[in-house]
């Protein structure tokens, strides 16, 4: 494989390239050069923040195995099917990625709340009640971040050669079967990219998740919270706190993206 070089691009290309990832990195550089080193570890270490990382690490972690367990047959269907109504279920899985995050909350509440139509089913039949509480906060996460999830599976399936899947089926392999040794494994770098994505979109879940889950120190409070918090009565332990976000995610993203993509 030829090794393409920058030097051979247009020298315009290179040029609005440049400048993007400028205005890309520039908000990252402001936060660094802002950022009160002295004080890092010592907020790093409070309880508040500890617990804060905790629960949004439990959250994003969650919601990417339920993203995982949900999204990769939804994912299939877009892919695969060829029914007409496909592009309308399409439209309604990708809405949560253009629709503000306090619009989705409002949503999960009024269908999942104890008065929405199916919350107070499961408040009288079962005794659950979601908002405001932790598995709330893994439902407003899994909301934003599950199209995130569907999207790189649906592209990596659409992709996909079915030559490979029509000759294990015609030597003998169930549909089931060719699905988990040979689909599975073929798509694993869109599996990746879709978990990596989601999780990393759940972990800087705000909106959806103070609107439904609220904003409960013990329970609901995740990272994201303790920031929105802390710019209202400490703006630098607010910087603090949004490094700590930027640290975490790009720490996981250059992780995933060099041990499991093949990627440098």
């Amino acid at each position: 494989m030829k090794t393409k070089k920058l030097s051979s691009a247009p020298l315009p290309v290179v040029s609005i390239g440049a400048l993007a990832t400028i205005l890309i990195l520039l908000p990252f550089i402001g936060l660094a050069q802002r950022t009160p080193w002295s004080s890092f570890f010592s907020i790093l270490t409070e309880q508040s923040v500890r617990r804060a990382i905790t629960l949004s690490l439990i959250v994003a972690t969650t919601s990417a195995l339920i993203c995982l367990l949900l999204g990769l047959p939804l994912g299939w269907i877009l892919a695969r099917s060829q029914n007409r109504w496909i592009r309308f279920l399409r439209a309604a899985v990708l809405l949560p990625m253009v629709l503000p995050p306090v619009a989705g909350g409002t949503a999960l509440l009024f269908a999942l709340g104890r008065r929405g139509f199916v919350g107070q089913k499961l408040d009288e039949w079962f005794g659950i009640t979601l908002p405001f509480t932790t598995t709330g906060a893994v439902v407003a996460a899994t909301f934003v971040s599950l199209p995130f999830f569907v999207l790189a599976i649906e592209s990596s399936l659409s992709d996909l050669d079915l030559d490979f899947e029509e000759s294990a089926m015609s030597l003998g392999s169930s549909p089931s079967r060719t699905f988990f040794t040979v689909t599975i494994p073929m798509i694993r770098t869109g599996l990746i990219t879709g978990l990596t994505l989601s999780w990393a979109r759940a972990l800087g879940e705000f909106g959806a998740t103070i609107t439904f889950a609220g904003d409960n120190p013990e329970r609901t409070r995740t990272l994201p919270l303790e920031l929105f918090v802390a710019l209202e009565s400490d703006p630098s332990r607010a910087i603090v706190l949004g490094m700590i976000m930027v640290t975490i995610s790009l720490g996981v993203l250059i992780t995933l993206r060099g041990r499991w993509m093949g990627q440098r």
